[in-house]
């Protein structure tokens, strides 16, 4: 199940598919299932209470871009086996309304498929936002609620 993307993501565009996705650097196979209280994308080490997801391929690519890691980013399609709310992350902080289509679950999640034919960010994008990144961690606002 991949997709053709000609170009970087557009910012709060839904994926054709309109389907969950979500971007790490950990090496999955379709009929896996994600679930909460593993290691966290990010936070180094931190246990996740939920598992993440996006409706945007542009959130996708940044999740695969940004994880910990030393592989290649991968972006799965999801499938929620409960029900999903609003990652309060970005939607009550970053983008009231939730036009990045993030969500969380504290349900399992399985992978029925992956994109690989995406395009990442920009270097300079991808720099821009590490450095946005490691100014809140410096700052103490680098605060995740889980």
């Amino acid at each position: 199940m991949g997709a053709c993307v000609a170009s970087a993501p557009k910012p709060f565009e839904v994926h054709e598919s309109g389907a969950f996705l979500h971007g790490t650097k950990a090496d999955l196979s379709s009929g896996d299932f994600l679930v909460p209280g593993r290691r966290s994308n990010y936070g180094g080490g931190r246990r996740a209470n939920h598992v993440y997801m996006t409706q945007t391929l542009d959130a996708a690519v940044w999740g695969a871009e940004l994880a910990l890691g030393d592989g290649p980013g991968r972006i799965y399609i999801m499938e929620p086996q409960g029900a999903v709310e609003d990652d309060p992350n970005v939607t009550d902080k970053k983008f009231p309304g939730n036009p990045t289509r993030s969500y969380r679950t504290r349900e399992p999640v399985q992978i029925v498929g992956e994109l690989t034919d995406w395009v990442g960010h920009s270097p300079e994008q991808l720099q821009a936002m590490r450095d946005g990144l490691a100014d809140l961690e410096r700052r103490g606002l680098a605060v995740i609620y889980d």
